[in-house]
């Protein structure tokens, strides 16, 4: 299996590098081929522009989505991203790894979304979850937060988490571009929890990574289940 860690954390001594190392190590002695993007030590650029396309299909206005499709065909995208493009299309599972940062991703890790998720090649017309540009690929989620696992949920003072807070994530994301979005692997309180608690969480993760191929990937929708002006078919 190739393997294809996004890793996106300012700190190298941080939890989720450790997080991403024992990813790394672990798959790689298991016999996966595993490449590894560390953002902030590639010093990524996240942001998108004129600048990613070498020559432009409509010079005079920027609609960034179908430069990225001219641009892929034309073999003119930035360099930067050609390179991400090589270890996403090998990979048959990718790991975003990152710290929670205000419900979201950090801007980083939005930023290599933005630009390397192109259309044309991951999604675009109706290739669009199950039948998206990357499907017959999975993705795992791993990230930290400094919230307690009773933070979350239906009654809970932060909402749902997979269900509200990832859900931008999860299904406008990974599962729109044809990902199987495997339920996401989740450090709770890691700032504030003692190293033995940070160790049964590298414990549990090693665990879950020795499991991973059967996990029971999420449910987002089938085209299937869609007429051709993508209302449902079971109100018709």
């Amino acid at each position: 299996m190739n393997v294809f860690i996004v890793h996106a954390h300012p700190e190298p001594q941080s939890f989720n590098t450790a997080l991403m190392t024992l990813a790394k190590e672990q798959l790689s002695h298991a016999g996966h081929n595993v490449d590894v993007s560390d953002l902030y030590a590639m010093n990524w650029n996240p942001v998108a522009s004129a600048n990613d396309f070498a020559e432009r299909k409509s010079p005079d206005y920027l609609v960034y989505a179908l430069e990225q499709r001219y641009s892929f065909e034309q073999q003119g995208i930035a360099p930067d991203i050609a390179a991400e493009l090589v270890k996403l299309q090998k990979a048959d599972l990718i790991i975003l790894n990152f710290p929670l940062f205000w419900f979201s991703v950090p801007a980083i890790l939005k930023g290599w979304i933005d630009r390397v998720l192109i259309s044309g090649l991951c999604y675009g017309g109706m290739r669009f979850y199950d039948q998206g540009g990357l499907k017959g690929k999975k993705v795992l989620v791993t990230f930290t937060l400094g919230g307690r696992e009773h933070m979350f949920g239906e009654q809970a003072i932060h909402g749902e988490l997979i269900d509200g807070m990832l859900r931008p994530l999860l299904r406008g994301t990974l599962a729109y571009v044809g990902l199987e979005v495997l339920p996401p692997f989740i450090g709770y309180h890691v700032p504030y929890i003692k190293p033995e608690a940070r160790q049964q969480i590298l414990d549990d993760y090693s665990s879950y990574l020795n499991n991973v191929d059967q996990l029971t990937p999420l449910r987002y929708p089938h085209m299937d289940e869609f007429d051709a002006k993508l209302y449902p078919k079971s109100a018709t």
